[in-house]
């Protein structure tokens, strides 16, 4: 990983990204990237009377950001950038252009996405983004340590696609990977393809020298009530998922399991792109 690009528009949600992204960065020795986007309605939330004085808030609000963000990080190479357009798409775009990089947003709600978040900027950079998102929720505190990321294995072919990248994350951060097998439904041809997916996994954990568990469950009900709850009971620190796509472009390609997890996950959500799968602009 080299460049930690975090979305802001000054809220407290993004600023608390924004201490996980300088956090992130340090384990990581990437690069980090503030991203501001212009448009009226930053504009608004600025209390900007025109065009020249939103740029004199922004700048100023970035500069104090970058100082703040410095102080955390004496010495680490960090810049802000200011963009002009739709900002979900700006971002995206931003990010996408950098090699090797993750971004990171915040969110709203005190235990995860609200319900109403669905058709948020946040949302949206999810559904285009190419490069792995991190969604940090406000409540998130900074000073807890990542120590246990969890990895919900299916049955599908794309669902190793994330582990590569999220052991990378556990590496550096000395996390231990908990790779959950999904049996659903529950019947005995599921089990078995489980049960090679997390010998896949488990064996791309080993070449990585990172440390792991591996388990299933049995779901009947809900996908995302079934890990949210596993998390929960096993004090995960992170949950790492593969986006999951759909032909409909009103649900920016994001599927129910994935717009599930992204509104009740109390935890931080990492969301991996299907590389298979190439969005639309």
């Amino acid at each position: 990983m080299k460049n930690i690009v975090v979305g802001i528009d000054f809220s407290k949600n993004s600023e608390n990204a924004l201490r996980h992204g300088v956090a992130v960065a340090l384990k990581t020795n990437a690069k980090l990237h503030i991203v501001w986007v212009k448009n009226p309605a930053s504009g608004e939330k600025l209390g900007a009377t025109d065009d020249n004085h939103m740029l004199e808030l922004a700048q100023a609000k970035l500069a104090e950001l970058e100082k703040i963000s410095r102080a955390e990080a004496p010495g680490h190479e960090i810049n802000s950038v200011i963009l002009e357009g739709k900002p979900y798409l700006k971002i995206a775009q931003y990010a996408e252009n950098l090699p090797e990089s993750l971004l990171i947003v915040g969110s709203h709600g005190a235990s995860g996405f609200e319900e109403m978040f669905v058709g948020s900027n946040t949302m949206k950079i999810v559904g285009l983004s190419k490069v792995p998102v991190l969604i940090i929720g406000s409540h998130v505190q900074i000073n807890r340590d990542l120590t246990k990321v969890l990895l919900p294995i299916d049955t599908s072919f794309e669902t190793l696609q994330k582990v590569k990248f999220s052991c990378e994350i556990a590496k550096a951060f000395s996390a231990k990977v908990s790779l959950l097998g999904i049996c659903m439904p529950c019947t005995s041809e599921t089990r078995h393809i489980i049960n090679v997916q997390l010998n896949n996994a488990a064996n791309i954990c080993d070449g990585m020298n990172v440390r792991y568990s591996a388990s299933t469950i049995d779901v009947r009900g809900s996908f995302a009530d079934s890990v949210v709850t596993w998390a929960k009971n096993e004090d995960v620190n992170l949950i790492a998922i593969m986006r999951e796509e759909e032909d409909d472009i009103t649900s920016f390609w994001l599927a129910s399991n994935t717009r599930q997890l992204m509104n009740f996950a109390p935890m931080p959500l990492l969301v991996i792109p299907n590389v298979n799968h190439a969005p639309v602009r």
